[in-house]
């Protein structure tokens, strides 16, 4: 099949939803000819067609997405067997739906007179009409049109807000690359200047605020000196949590690596992944940690979708409350002093990434894309 992918920020160190386009794409591309449109690339894949869509500015966010909505109407009509879409746009064959429902996050928890409230900031904000807009325009039931979500958790409440969602759409979760070979953690270990004789915590996430950054520094702070954090991924809230790591006198102990393509490095080296997540559609970076036989801490469902799958002590520890730091301590705490524990979390963990390979999840894709097109010859 002909096939072209919607992604206006193509890498995969730019998040969960980016890592997710770049590693369907390439396992689509070994049997498919794929073309991507996008704005941003640093070409992680060898053997598709790359398209430059044009940008006028990254501000406001709201105008960018419809012009890139518009722009790739233009240059893909008519000439793909498959339009792909993983951006909320108005055209295409298939959308893949990685976040919050638009609706969702913008009315959610208002009644009354606040819902009124909402009602008319909505109508003088541009931004909210067009999100809104291209989101309702995205998920509309017509022929020859697929909804793919990356977790139930997502599914269910799209479907709230839109009716019929199940009976059109299906759910494919996330992959994982499994390692030919585990990377030796000493060797990682001195790859990145970590002491031997010190505690690694990891976090990875490009939104610090929502992935639950807050709350792990606050706990962090309990605990002894000798327990460190590397915190991994580009945030605009760096800024504010540099000063957070200065006021609560962790300087010494907290490191800021940014944003890495290859995270195996640091789930090598790392002793516990630790994703205090307040909002979290599935969690990618928990299934990364499994493959690399890293334990992992997360918080429970509905706050993390992966969780659902976990159960408590056996895949993985479960936060109860991301947002209580005295809890998350002792969460932490218990597991570095139950090595017999980490080595069932890190069993049972591999078994979930076993099951879960990106070569599993474009052959899901490649049968649902099959569908589609056959619906669209029928219909000409």
């Amino acid at each position: 099949m002909r096939i072209a992918v919607l992604s206006r920020n193509f890498s995969p160190a730019c998040g969960g939803a980016e890592r997710y386009s770049v590693a369907l794409a390439k396992e689509l591309s070994k049997h498919h000819e794929i073309h991507v449109y996008c704005q941003e690339t640093n070409f992680p894949v060898s053997g598709i067609t790359y398209h430059h869509v044009l940008r006028i500015h990254k501000r406001p966010r709201w105008l960018n997405q419809w012009l890139f909505s518009s722009l790739t109407w233009l240059l893909t009509r008519n000439q793909f067997d498959i339009v792909h879409s993983h951006e909320h746009v108005w055209h295409g064959n298939v959308h893949t739906l990685h976040v919050r429902c638009v609706w969702a996050s913008i009315f959610e928890d208002r009644h009354r007179w606040k819902l009124a409230l909402r009602w008319l900031q909505v109508f003088t904000s541009l931004r909210h009409i067009t999100y809104l807009w291209l989101e309702s325009a995205r998920i509309r039931d017509k022929a020859n049109h697929g909804l793919v979500f990356v977790s139930d958790k997502l599914r269910d409440e799209f479907t709230i807000h839109y009716s019929d969602i199940a009976s059109r759409s299906i759910v494919v979760t996330p992959g994982v690359y499994l390692p030919d070979s585990l990377k030796p953690r000493d060797e990682s270990r001195h790859k990145l200047n970590w002491a031997d004789n010190q505690i690694y915590l990891l976090f990875v996430a490009n939104d610090y605020e929502r992935k639950g950054l807050s709350v792990l520094l606050k706990a962090l702070k309990k605990l002894k000196s000798s327990i460190m954090l590397a915190v991994v991924g580009q945030s605009k809230q760096l800024t504010k949590f540099e000063m957070q790591v200065k006021q609560l006198g962790l300087t010494d102990r907290v490191q800021f690596y940014g944003q890495q393509e290859d995270l195996s490095t640091f789930y090598r080296a790392a002793d516990l992944l630790v994703h205090p997540t307040l909002e979290d559609s599935f969690g990618m970076v928990i299934l990364e940690a499994m493959a690399q036989e890293l334990p992992v801490l997360v918080s429970a469902f509905p706050y993390c979708g992966l969780a659902y799958q976990f159960s408590e002590g056996v895949h993985a520890k479960l936060i109860a409350d991301p947002l209580n730091a005295e809890q998350l301590a002792d969460l932490i705490q218990n597991l570095l002093n139950d090595p017999p524990l980490q080595k069932i979390l890190i069993t049972n963990g591999l078994e979930i990434a076993r099951s879960a390979t990106w070569e599993d999840v474009a052959l899901k894709y490649e049968n649902y894309f099959l569908r589609i097109a056959k619906a669209k010859e029928a219909k000409k």
